[in-house]
This record gives structure tokens, C-alpha cells and sequence, in this order.
């Protein structure tokens, strides 16, 4: 799987044409203690750049939007019952949803975790 990132804070995984995507344990940070997490629904189609989920902290609440444009086909029902999963494995078991996408060339306008990270450094 390669990994990508977007300046939003979100994470995606793509292997072929199927994704996870997730939040990135910098957003997580940010946020605070996660308390809930809405997730898409099968079959909701979400559009690169618009609202996919939404995740509400201790904080405060924040949209999660899509890395790139597809069909959604599963949800991470865990985060239903543990949303505390974000925090404490945001870029693994505390994935959002799975896609299948509709153009991998959105893939090239993210960044590599090299650039994320220089790019996190800078803020």
C-alpha cells in the first residue's frame, strides 16, 4: 500500500483502486480526547476536498473530508463503539471509511510522508 496526505490532516492508503483513510495522528493531537466519530455510510459517494465524516472531540467538533473522490464501501464501526481509537491509533486501527476511487490521478496533488512531515514542521 502507498500512502498519502493531505494539508487537511487526513491520510490515505491506496492499494490499486481500493483506500483507507483515516486522520493523522497530528490532527488527533490536535483535537484532543475523541469522544465521537459519524462515518459515512456504504455507498455514499464523496467528492476530493467535500465533507466525508465528521469527528467531535473534548475541543470541539471538526469535518473529516475526502482525500480523493470515490464510492465509499465500508465504515470502521469499532470508532461506533471505542471513538477513544482515534487517539490512540489514529494511522492504524482508528481508519474512518474505505473507497473505491473514481480517478487515482487525484492521487498526485498529495503529499508523501516526507512532505507531510516538513510540512507539519511548519506549522
Amino acid at each position: 500500500m502507498t500512502r498519502y496526505f493531505t494539508d487537511e490532516h487526513e491520510w490515505i492508503d491506496v492499494d490499486g483502486n481500493e483506500a483507507v483513510v483515516g486522520i493523522t495522528d497530528y490532527a488527533q493531537s490536535q483535537l484532543g480526547d475523541i469522544v465521537f466519530v459519524e462515518i459515512p455510510d456504504v455507498g455514499t459517494k464523496v467528492t476530493k476536498g467535500g465533507d466525508a465524516a465528521v469527528v467531535e472531540s473534548v475541543k470541539a467538533a471538526s469535518d473529516v473530508y475526502a482525500p480523493v473522490s470515490g464510492t465509499v464501501t465500508a465504515g470502521n464501526a469499532a470508532l461506533n463503539e471505542d471513538p477513544s481509537l482515534v487517539n490512540s491509533d489514529p494511522e492504524g486501527e482508528g481508519w474512518f471509511f474505505r473507497l473505491t476511487l473514481d480517478d487515482a490521478s487525484q492521487l498526485d496533488g498529495l503529499m508523501d510522508a516526507a512532505a507531510y512531515k516538513a510540512f507539519v514542521a511548519g506549522l
